[in-house]
């Protein structure tokens, strides 16, 4: 009976449990030899097929001809933006375009390409299968050039790990390539270069590795290459955004647009720093700001205007913030019985920007700050307003004295700058009540010491970005002030003149644009928020 134990198998089951298990790996191996026969004829398929003349997919890539490209024909096809692709799309056909970035071969039936539109990426893959995708194909697409334009045709799919090198999480498995516009070979900027930050150069450095930094000067001599990168898409997206809520802001305030001429005929600003020119035979300059015809625009009864332009500095300021050229945003107004109603206006465009960008903008400054870091602005509801006097007793307290009389320097801006941080908690604040030796000859002088004026500066980050006051609206009084600051009244009579047929008080500011940027984003060069810089020793490209 004890041979009988319930778990000693019988003779015969043993006999059956060796058969089965030998079954089992003869099916397994004949399954893998399958496979592999399978998966040699495939690549013999497509081997053959690739290297038959002409390749039967030789209409589903290459360079497209001229004739293609001269609004030959309307065809209706629809072309998905790059920043657009996402997971919703998976197993949707795609047509995209965008710039070559980067492309990776694999081996000679597989190519990884990048495509890049906008500041977007996507992950492209090209994998040799009959019908599909052949040698030829892949060949092509690896021998395209980092920046040439091109298009793709695929099917989006989804991986299963997440892609790091761009920006969309999806993939285009590519059954078609064609290249627009081919790049030259080898770019003066590489683009990956242009967009690394100066914190992972020196992480570099400090383990043993130089990585290539690209200069200022590099950048803006070869700016078209250097305007790809995504810190700059930002930039100047943002720009627009700064320009965009400039507008509507004082559009919903009542204020009228207006274009001012650039020629004229005298300084309007005074100083030395004027571009000089013939105007058909009579001596003539370029703007300094639009200050005198948006004030005779006032006295052409508009009420408010503003306008956004070009000025021009002749200064030969080297400096990290001034330009000969820059982008003015300029607001003149009627006030009926303070400067500080210009003030107001001043401090609700201002919070409505700030907030407004960073709502808006938050990729872009998202971009930005990964090649330049920085901190968000800091800045109060309602805008902190000192009087000069004010300021010079802060920095007086700081063991800096400031003559009560004259101007701020660059550094005791900036450390006033400081001081209003730690003791306000603001970034952002209005300084005014200036003394009128330092404003220009239009600026109305305090009823209640005429060594003091009715003017204002606004401050981001210890920097100046505003300049701004009531005006003066009396013609006689204009002309000695004029004269005063060795201005010819000749050359601005008409100006002078406007105020002879009743002028009603008024006030106004300016900022330039790039100014506004450069500091917003808290970068350390103007020539960074300038398209195309011009200062005194660059006029190209």
């Amino acid at each position: 009976m004890s041979s009988d134990a319930p778990n000693q198998p019988k003779p015969e089951e043993d006999g059956v449990n060796v058969d089965a298990t030998q079954s089992k790996k003869a099916a397994k191996k004949e399954a893998a030899k399958q496979q592999k026969r399978a998966a040699a004829a495939a690549a013999a398929a497509v081997t053959a097929i690739s290297l038959d003349a002409p390749d039967p997919l030789a209409a589903h890539y290459g360079d497209i001809p001229l004739e293609d490209l001269q609004s030959k024909s309307v065809t209706g096809r629809e072309w998905t933006e790059v920043g657009s692709l996402a997971e919703g799309l998976e197993g949707r056909t795609v047509l995209v375009r965008g710039r070559a970035q980067t492309v990776r071969a694999v081996s000679k039936k597989m190519a990884f390409l990048i495509v890049r539109e906008k500041g977007f990426t996507v992950q492209c893959v090209l994998s040799v299968s009959p019908d599909v995708v052949s040698l030829g194909m892949v060949k092509f697409t690896t021998g395209l050039s980092r920046e040439s334009y091109v298009d793709v045709e695929g099917t989006v799919s989804v991986p299963n790990s997440p892609i790091k090198g761009a920006s969309q999480q999806v993939e285009i498995q590519v059954r078609k390539v064609y290249c627009i516009s081919k790049a030259v070979p080898a770019l003066p900027i590489n683009i990956e270069d242009a967009a690394r930050s100066e914190l992972e150069i020196d992480k570099a450095l400090q383990a043993g590795e130089q990585l290539v930094r690209v200069n200022q000067d590099t950048r803006l001599n070869f700016r078209v290459l250097d305007l790809r990168t995504p810190s700059n898409q930002g930039i100047f997206r943002v720009q627009c955004q700064v320009e965009n809520i400039f507008r509507q802001f004082l559009l919903s305030e009542g204020f009228v647009g207006i274009h001012t001429p650039k020629l004229i005929a005298g300084s309007s600003e005074g100083g030395s720093a004027v571009f000089r020119l013939d105007y058909k035979g009579q001596p003539a300059c370029l703007a300094q700001s639009p200050q005198l015809h948006k004030q005779m625009a006032i006295c052409g009864d508009f009420g408010r205007v503003f306008e956004v332009g070009p000025v021009f500095r002749a200064e030969d300021s080297f400096t990290h913030r001034h330009l000969c050229e820059f982008t003015g945003l300029d607001v003149e107004m009627e006030i009926k019985e303070h400067y500080s109603e210009v003030m107001d206006i001043v401090d609700r465009l201002f919070v409505e920007l700030f907030d407004r960008l960073n709502e808006r903008c938050q990729k872009e400054l998202e971009a930005i700050g990964k090649q330049y870091p920085f901190e968000p602005l800091k800045y109060l509801r309602k805008t902190l307003r000192l009087t000069f006097q004010e300021g010079v007793q802060l920095l007086k307290e700081a063991g800096i004295e400031i003559d009560p009389l004259g101007d701020l320097n660059t550094e005791s801006e900036r450390k006033l700058g400081q001081l209003v941080l730690e003791k306000y908690g603001t970034e952002f604040y209005i300084l005014h009540h200036y003394p009128l030796a330092v404003r220009p000859f239009y600026t109305m002088p305090c009823s209640d010491d005429p060594t003091y004026s009715n003017s204002f500066d606004v401050f981001i980050r210890g920097e100046e970005i505003i300049s701004g006051a009531q005006r003066v609206h009396l013609p006689d009084f204009l002309a000695t002030r004029a004269e005063a600051c060795g201005i010819d009244v000749k050359t601005i009579s008409t100006y002078v003149d406007s105020f002879r047929y009743g002028a009603p008080p008024h006030g106004g500011f300016g900022v330039g644009l790039e100014r506004v940027v450069m500091l917003f984003c808290a970068l350390n060069n103007i020539r960074k928020t300038s398209l195309f810089p011009r200062d005194p020793l660059r006029i190209a490209p």
